[in-house]
């Protein structure tokens, strides 16, 4: 029988919709109900490509002896986390302030009044039964107790993050405080597989992003041989889907081997920038095949028939994770004939298998030299790719998030860039006009999109990329209309999300529903801090429209937070992207005349990441563009720093000698 979860736009919520559990969403009706019948709250999050939230449904949530117990003791909830971030925010916090995993499905218990009291990640049926019993006979039995301890937990929930790391004071931002970060993220560095030293590895863009941009002021060559060895690492592993491209979540070893199989649109989009901006650099052959491939694999996949891209990939088919993905050596053997034999040495695999179940994950050697693979290999890669194209694919979380979206359309923008191929700034402003389409209404962004716009209204997360994406393609393509737009849009997250007393941005709306904690996201983790993206764009749209309020704004957002920015990098890591921006002091670089667009490609292929660009083949009201009009109809190109510029010159290689006059070394 079906339950109330039918009528969701979440796919995570739709899979819930036949359970025997009476969920409810996240609203007034399971509110009111919990209150009315003073009945404590289940509120069970997760998401649609999560492998334990699956577990979890088909051993005990489909299960009907234990439906019954929950739906007689509790008010059921089922939270989507990417479509409510701000939920599992707070309820996430909460859980690992009683000394628990945080992880998904996250299961939190609640009084009445939505305070938590007891959380946990998964638990098998037996566990799972038994618990429910001991929460209700506590509940009814150890009421006092329950909420005095509810009471002082919803207390720490409200203390903001601020409250405990900002500084009242603003610091001194200086190189040295870069260098010291970069020491920190050497010593943590692992040198035989890239990335941080740990496990599971995750893959954390912003880190090398910072670390890009610290080579371009320092010259350190540690610093970029960290990021291209990462980088290399990752598309030689598992983590990389080898025959069609993208990359999974994160791999559960050290030496990005075996991934959660999972596909996740937000690293890929992050990570579409970061091996863009490599390339820029070293011009790495391995870095531009990772990135078209990777893009051929979001068209495929990945895009909705009107631009949109979709959130996720699940990790599961046919019931067993990774199915989709790994091989049989005799599998390869059937499909390839006798040139299986080269095949299965150059990705690592073996009749045992060197994964589970006798399976392979492709995977190639770390002390591959060669930049290219062998023709041979390409050409079996296409067949095994064909017969792959016929198995039982993965599910496919089809909703679609304004801010993930507007990750991978900047993604799409940093590729074209750094490549100048015209259909990857076509993507991309085919999934802008999806978005503004679809998800920009009545005078506001929302969250996310499956056949229509949820009743969600965007976070700032959402808010903050889509500032991102239009501020740069107003770069890429002069067209004002976008800076207009990130103009118009930043303005709104001044009005609904600035908080004047501590001065960072709220994650939800004021107009939003209020839950038991208003937070704030200072910290970055696989998507970086929202604050961070925020106070980058006002200091970047403060260049740009010449607004000297936006730029003081961000440099005091940043310089509140330098002390942790500098002690703790690999969750400041964005953060220190933009304090590297300040310390530099952008160059402006302004092209004028009819060939302005035409020199601003050519000037991009170059990496400058101290810098911004605008032009205009005709007039404008730009500051920065006032009294810098073309002479005897020549293009020309100004470099300009704090609005004082060198003398102007026609040709990008003159341009790229001023910039590296002003300690800009391409």
């Amino acid at each position: 029988m079906p339950n109330r979860l039918t009528q969701s736009t979440s796919p995570y919520l739709l899979q819930h919709a036949n359970n025997p559990v009476d969920w409810f969403e996240w609203g007034i009706e399971a509110l009111t109900k919990a209150v009315v019948e003073d009945k404590p709250i289940l509120v069970s999050i997760g998401y649609s490509s999560c492998h334990w939230c699956h577990v979890m449904e088909r051993e005990s949530f489909e299960d009907d002896n234990i439906a019954k117990i929950m739906n007689d003791h509790f008010v059921c909830i089922k939270v989507d986390r990417e479509e409510r971030p701000d939920i599992d925010q707070v309820y996430m916090e909460a859980v690992q302030a009683m000394q628990q995993n945080g992880g998904w499905p996250l299961n939190v218990f609640l009084t009445p009044d939505q305070k938590p009291f007891f959380g946990g990640t998964y638990f098998p049926p037996r566990n799972w039964s038994h618990l429910l019993l001991q929460i209700n006979q506590a509940f009814r039995e150890k009421r006092t107790e329950i909420d005095q301890s509810a009471t002082s937990l919803r207390e720490h929930l409200q203390t903001s993050d601020l409250k405990r790391f900002a500084k009242d004071t603003e610091s001194t931002l200086n190189k040295e405080s870069l260098d010291g970060m970069f020491r920190i993220l050497e010593s943590r560095f692992d040198k035989t597989w890239g990335g941080i030293e740990k496990a599971p590895k995750f893959v954390m863009p912003s880190i090398w992003l910072f670390l890009l941009r610290y080579h371009a002021m320092s010259r350190h060559p540690e610093s970029l041989q960290m990021v291209t060895h990462t980088l290399k690492q990752m598309a030689f592993g598992g983590i990389y889907d080898q025959l069609a491209g993208g990359f999974s979540r994160y791999s559960v070893d050290a030496e990005w081997f075996a991934p959660h199989f999972e596909k996740m649109l937000y690293d890929n989009g992050q990570l579409l920038s970061l091996y863009s901006e490599a390339y820029s650099i070293t011009k790495e052959p391995l870095f531009k095949q990772v990135v078209y491939q990777t893009v051929d694999w979001l068209t495929n996949e990945m895009k909705h028939p009107e631009g949109g891209f979709y959130s996720a990939l699940d990790a599961d088919s046919e019931g067993m994770e990774g199915k989709f993905y790994t091989w049989t050596a005799d599998e390869i053997r059937e499909i390839l004939g006798e040139s299986a034999v080269a095949f299965l040495a150059y990705y690592q695999s073996t009749n045992e298998g060197n994964w589970e179940h006798d399976r392979n994950i492709l995977r190639k050697s770390s002390d591959t030299q060669e930049s290219f693979e062998p023709i041979e290999i390409t050409e079996q890669k296409k067949k095994l790719l064909s017969e792959r194209a016929k198995r039982i694919h993965p599910g496919l979380d089809d909703k679609i998030l304004t801010g993930w979206n507007a990750m991978t359309i900047q993604g799409l923008i940093d590729a074209y860039k750094a490549f100048q191929y015209p259909r990857f700034l076509t993507i991309a402003q085919e999934a802008m006009s999806f978005v503004e389409k679809n998800l920009i209404a009545e005078g506001k962004a929302f969250r996310a999109y499956k056949n229509k716009h949820s009743e969600t209204e965007g976070f700032l997360e959402d808010y903050a990329f889509l500032i991102q994406t239009y501020t740069t393609l107003y770069q890429v393509t002069f067209n004002e209309d976008w800076l207009t737009k990130a103009s118009h849009w930043c303005d709104y997250v001044q009005q609904h999300f600035y908080d004047a007393n501590e001065g960072y941005f709220h994650f939800a709306s004021n107009t939003a529903e209020s839950l038991i904690a208003r937070k704030k996201e200072i910290f970055d983790n696989v998507i970086p801090s929202s604050n961070a993206v925020m106070a980058r764009n006002l200091f970047t749209l403060g260049i740009l429209l010449d607004r000297d309020d936006w730029k003081q704004q961000a440099t005091g957002m940043v310089s509140k937070l330098s002390q942790l920015v500098t002690s703790e990098p690999g969750y400041m890591c964005h953060w220190a992207v933009l304090l590297s921006e300040m310390i530099n002091t952008p160059a402006e670089i302004v092209i004028s005349g009819d060939k302005a667009l035409e020199l601003r490609e050519e000037l991009h292929t170059h990496y400058f990441p101290f810098s911004v660009t605008v032009g205009s083949t005709n007039k404008s009201e730009l500051s920065l563009l006032q009294d810098r009009e073309p002479k005897n109809n020549q293009t020309l190109i100004y470099v300009c720093r704090n609005k004082t510029c060198q003398l102007p010159v026609s040709a990008v290689a003159d341009a790229i000698k001023q910039l590296n006059t002003l300690n800009f070394k391409n």
